[in-house]
């Protein structure tokens, strides 16, 4: 008898992953490519990609994964992706522009919200170019002729559903990155689409995590040799679908690391920070909020600069190199993000002695690249207790950036908290996603599994560590 197994669609900043998954959420199969982004030389700083070449890869991806003959079957597909970036469909259903997560073709338009505090308490984050509204706004003006032919619009992920099943929908984490979604009332918002000049016609229906949207299309069915009647199951946001794997508590902390690393509590009431420095969006379930402080651009720092110090070898003899680091010879500062500042930092590098110590080895300069993403999302993690204080011996982490020990040390110094990873930890999007599908088909439960925990010490020498990286930090402030 063949074991029931689930297709599952993870669209990240970087790369785009399909993987085949059992219903306990263990990765079967699964392969990667680079999602490849345009730069449009009509905004100062926008960036798009092509949704039917996207298509294209995904589908591949999919048949190569399924044309081997295997013991199990597909019976669901699902989908996340980045937060937000949005597809723009025409009339018909045919995708028209792809805007990533790092599109910010709207900046030059920012202006037309008048009260952005108003805006905040409303929309859980502090409006800027990056959300969906904005971006569409930045096509209207700039596109005139493109935009006579958009007609609506969905989450990447949503788009992905959208293809297999041909019902269009929007998921409530991914409808929270748009700023026509009212948090607290989980609805679009009439006055905000209103404020951008967008008709409300144009947004989708909103759909629950875990929802049946509909059954694969036959043609599809057919294309990738699966049998009539799979399922398309409703995913969500990556950061939201992330947090699942690892099967939070209410007031647990989880630190998300992957591309950029969300820090964020899991709450089951509405709050914003009156001083506007957290984000505050709908988790995949009805109960719950996700409050959030973000590092920023943390795990691909690490990735290109392994590329520089590293490019052949890896992970584990980098880790055996940052053993040999008994006192740093140098610290760095590379661009991570602050809640508390206002502004984000646009020159970074590394501080080490002059003249150039022999002591000082590729190992020092990857040591501080990941003290600089500790104490970042330890600054945000100080920030999120302001907003909300968080009392518990422990916080949860997840994704690729915390297969470092190194890393996960140095976090539960600087926390005095242990620091726990799931044995999902690695492709928690990806497993969270699978997970959303047993629960809707309610085939099986999970049970959370911890992988390895790290403890707290020698916090004073590390305090000192870090106030050390704070000089370094306004040092790079004040030469941009």
């Amino acid at each position: 008898m063949k074991q029931e197994a689930y297709l599952v669609v993870d669209i990240g900043t970087g790369n785009a992953r399909v993987a085949i998954t059992a219903a306990d959420g263990t990765i079967l199969k699964l392969k990667r490519e680079n999602v490849h982004y345009e730069q449009d030389s009509d905004y100062p700083d926008a960036i798009s990609f092509d949704p039917t070449k996207l298509w294209n890869q995904l589908i591949q991806m999919s048949k190569e994964l399924l044309q081997e003959k295997e013991n199990y079957h597909i019976v669901a597909i699902t989908a996340t992706s980045q937060r937000e970036g949005i597809v723009a469909l025409d009339a018909k259903g045919n995708p028209i522009i792809g805007m990533s997560n790092h599109d910010n073709r709207g900046r030059e338009w920012e202006s037309i919200i008048n009260d952005k505090s108003a805006m905040y308490k409303v929309v859980g984050r502090y409006p800027t170019a990056l959300f969906s509204a904005l971006k569409l706004v930045g096509l209207r003006e700039r596109k005139k002729e493109l935009w006579k032919q958009v007609v609506t619009f969905t989450s990447i992920s949503d788009w992905v559903a959208f293809q297999f099943s041909g019902i269009l929908a929007y998921e409530h984490s991914q409808a929270s990155e748009t700023l026509l979604y009212d948090i607290e009332q989980a609805c679009w918002s009439p006055s905000y689409c209103a404020l951008f000049n967008l008709p409300f016609e144009m947004l989708p229906p909103l759909k629950r995590a875990g929802t049946l949207l509909g059954s694969l299309l036959p043609p599809l069915a057919q294309d990738l040799h699966l049998g009539e009647g799979v399922q398309i199951i409703v995913g969500g946001s990556d950061t939201q679908v992330a947090i699942k794997s690892v099967s939070p508590n209410v007031d647990d902390i989880i630190i998300v690391s992957g591309t950029t690393t969300p820090v964020v509590k899991l709450v089951n009431h509405y709050q914003v920070d009156q001083q506007e420095r957290t984000w505050t969006s709908r988790h995949i379930d009805e109960a719950h909020f996700v409050l959030e402080a973000n590092a920023g651009v943390t795990g691909l720092n690490y990735q290109r600069l392994k590329e520089i110090f590293y490019p052949n070898e890896d992970y584990q003899i980098i880790e055996e190199e940052l053993n040999q680091v008994s006192t740093p010879q140098c610290i760095a500062s590379l661009g991570s993000l602050i809640a508390d500042e206002k502004s984000p930092l646009t020159k970074g590098g590394f501080i080490f002695n002059a003249p150039v110590s022999h002591q000082l080895t590729r190992g020092d300069f990857v040591w501080a690249i990941l003290w600089d993403i500790a104490c970042s999302i330890y600054e945000n993690y100080k920030t999120l207790c302001q907003v909300t204080p968080h009392a518990k011996d422990y916080v949860l982490a997840c994704g690729g950036g915390v297969q470092s020990a190194t890393l996960r040390q140095f976090l539960a110094n600087l926390f005095d908290k242990k620091v726990i990873i799931r044995k999902t930890y690695r492709q928690s999007s990806v497993i969270g996603a699978a997970l959303i599908c047993t629960e809707s088909l309610k085939v099986s439960s999970y049970e959370p599994s911890t992988l390895e925990t790290s403890f707290p010490r020698e916090r004073q020498h590390y305090l000192a560590l870090y106030e050390e990286w704070s000089k370094v930090r306004k040092t790079f402030k004040q030469v941009q």
